[in-house]
């Protein structure tokens, strides 16, 4: 820990170093677009972006039609999801430099993240008449197509982006991805399993792999990628919640309850890792653990409806009514607009309110 905070220290003295000779620099040669990109890199180093911005606005007011300045200034109100700011000066840039395919790329990339498929589009292809041999420009059209549900069109243009590289590591992810969605697991492992061999410490990728093997009744490998992961350090969370959902559909409805008390026990602001506990004492009609489980959860996430409408079907299925109704009536005040929550409440009132009336004629038969 000291170790690490000596080299922060020498790097920040390092980065005033660089800076204060910058400075000096321009103050000398103040017309010297150089010097500007340098103090905005220092700057951008030390993560003072309003500083950044300062500078490549004073470049511009010197050089107006300096490409990288746009562009950077483009990308840092791109990246702080200031759209129509980062396409102000990404059109600058494209009329000062119509042939730059970065200018075209970035202009797809901002349309894109608006959801305005067809000027993403156009732009895309705009970037391919300048540099048609760069994958990554596939893959952008491709991760287009995909978020509009076009497996087909996505499929291609990440085959296109792996005949120009075929050791890209987003195209064989997404592929994966693809043929995931579309139940083809044989094809979604050949490419996750490329991803590994090239990254192998990808635990993103290891999981994936041990969920599709898990549903393809793989349990020796599943069980192989999932401890790989593991085995990895780092956040296990995720590994931990996807292993124990394996366990229980391979009917290791204890190995599944271990791995999910793990998560409890390493992740205890999780919340998913407690309602899957109490899913599992519930199905094993547990009703007294599975409670305790989902008001642990409640706890994290008061507010949350569908936590409150758990509770209510364990105490529905333990004959507990009225405390069902208190639940149910709960979880309809926290979203009065779901009607299928309101429908349910209704009808257990109803037979409810039937029950106690009949009840009642009998007693006074």
């Amino acid at each position: 820990m000291g170790e690490q905070l000596d080299k922060n220290e020498q790097l920040q003295k390092d980065i005033q170093h660089d800076l204060n000779a910058t400075i000096l620099a321009m103050a000398q040669d103040p017309g010297n677009a150089d010097n500007y990109h340098t103090l905005a890199k220092l700057y951008a180093m030390d993560n003072k972006f309003d500083k950044v911005i300062s500078v490549y606005e004073s470049l511009l007011g010197i050089h107006p039609n300096d490409t990288q300045a746009l562009l950077n200034l483009g990308s840092i109100y791109y990246f702080d999801k200031e759209y129509k700011k980062a396409l102000n000066y990404y059109t600058k840039a494209m009329d000062v430099d119509p042939e730059n395919y970065l200018v075209y790329y970035n202009l797809g990339n901002t349309y894109a993240e608006m959801k305005n498929f067809s000027k993403a589009l156009h732009f895309y292809n705009r970037a391919i008449d300048f540099y048609s041999l760069n994958p990554e420009i596939y893959n952008a059209i491709a991760l287009l197509y995909h978020d509009y549900e076009d497996y087909v069109e996505s499929k291609a243009y990440y085959e296109k982006a792996l005949s120009l590289d075929p050791d890209n590591l987003t195209s064989h992810v997404d592929l994966g991805n693809i043929y995931f969605k579309l139940f083809d697991y044989d094809n979604a492992l050949k490419h996750y399993l490329r991803v590994y061999e090239l990254n192998p410490e990808n635990k993103t990728v290891i999981v994936c792999i041990a969920n599709t093997y898990a549903l393809v009744k793989d349990q020796e490998n599943a069980y192989k990628f999932f401890d790989i992961s593991l085995n990895l350090g780092g956040d296990n969370y995720k590994t931990l919640i996807c292993y124990a959902i394996a366990k229980s559909d391979f009917k290791d409805s204890e190995g599944a309850l271990e791995l999910y008390k793990r998560a409890i026990e390493e992740y205890p602001d999780q919340m998913n890792a407690y309602i899957l506990v109490g899913n599992m004492y519930s199905n094993a009609k547990d009703y007294d653990n599975a409670l305790k489980y989902y008001n642990q959860a409640l706890k994290l996430q008061p507010n949350d409806a569908s936590i409150h409408v758990l509770i209510a079907n364990t105490y529905y299925m333990n004959n507990k009514i009225e405390e069902s109704l208190k639940s149910y009536r709960y979880a309809v005040n926290l979203v009065p607009e779901n009607d299928e929550y309101k429908l349910v409440y209704i009808q257990l009132l109803e037979d409810y309110i039937e029950d106690l009336r009949r009840g009642e004629e009998l007693e006074n038969v």
